[in-house]
């Protein structure tokens, strides 16, 4: 059997605090709560748009995520211009949000695509990315993609 149309479908997170990073996402990605769970010990909420799931949030795990271990490298989000990166820019700047790179950075040297690096509550790793727009800013890192190594 040929596996046909194969898509990434949800993204499933642990994190140490679901109202916390359920108001992140919801403020960041305008994410609107598709269902949840709210029993001691099995809360979860799962987060989309349009009546389509995106985003789990599993409240199951304590500490910060482990960047030096094996797993989970990064989550990117692709918009459509680089004016809506710089709109969800200026809204996690009003989070105080902790970026990686200065601003909106191109993914490579000569690339135009590019975005903002950032982490979630727990330090779980984002990147919100447009696939033309930024070609006309330095890129951070040289002879490697930028989203590897933030």
């Amino acid at each position: 059997m040929t596996i046909t149309a194969l898509q990434t479908g949800h993204i499933g997170l642990n994190v140490t605090d679901l109202g916390r990073s359920r108001g992140f996402y919801q403020q960041v990605f305008d994410f609107e709560v598709l269902g949840e769970g709210k029993e001691p010990g099995r809360e979860f909420a799962f987060l989309g748009r349009d009546g389509k799931l995106l985003v789990t949030l599993w409240q199951q795990s304590e500490g910060r995520f482990a960047t030096g271990q094996p797993g989970l490298h990064h989550l990117s989000f692709q918009v459509e211009s680089i004016d809506e990166v710089r709109e969800a820019e200026r809204v996690l700047r009003e989070l105080s949000v902790t970026f990686h790179h200065e601003g909106v950075v191109p993914h490579g040297e000569g690339a135009d695509s590019g975005g903002i690096f950032f982490t979630d509550p727990d330090g779980i790793r984002l990147e919100i990315y447009a696939p033309s727009g930024a070609g006309a800013a330095e890129a951070p890192t040289t002879g490697a993609p930028t989203c590897g190594f933030f």
